[in-house]
């Protein structure tokens, strides 16, 4: 009985410990977000509108034409960095075209505050963006900021 009970308590230590070892666990960047946005509006004198999602944005340009909706293909030029001003990704001028569904929710959300010929800033905390995990070189838990120009609805 006693060796039974043994055996029995090692397998379940040792289910533990692997799974333990295994799993990753999420960070909730919340506030640790809010605050690297609130610093890089300060440090750049910049004033931005939050949404109710804690997506940030910056309407310089609204743009003459349509406004897209989440479910529209869009093309859009940007340039994409960190809050230190590392850029991480850029499209040339004439940006590159994509449905809005198939993007980041902060994209998804952000792109329908501009119409056709709008420009701006895209502030995007990381639950609106890549998430808490590295991503394709991108780290977990970053803010990513976009210069945008919406530069057609198609």
């Amino acid at each position: 009985m006693k060796k039974s009970l043994l055996i029995i308590l090692a397998v379940v230590m040792t289910g533990c410990s692997l799974d333990d070892k295994s799993e990753e666990i999420a960070v909730d960047y919340a506030s640790i977000n809010e605050a690297q946005i609130l610093d890089f509006l300060d440090n750049n004198n910049l004033t931005a509108q939050k949404s109710s999602t804690g997506l940030y944005y910056i309407i310089e340009e609204l743009g003459t034409g349509d406004q897209p909706v989440a479910s529209s293909n869009v093309t859009v030029a940007y340039k994409g960095y960190y809050t230190d001003g590392t850029v991480f990704d850029e499209s040339d001028t004439d940006g590159v075209s994509f449905g809005l569904q198939n993007v980041i929710p902060g994209w998804t959300e952000g792109i329908t505050y501009f119409n056709e010929g709008g420009s701006g800033i895209l502030l995007v905390p990381s639950r609106l963006g890549y998430g808490s995990f590295d991503y394709r070189g991108i780290p977990g838990g970053s803010v990513l900021i976009f210069e945008v120009t919406l530069v057609a609805i198609n």
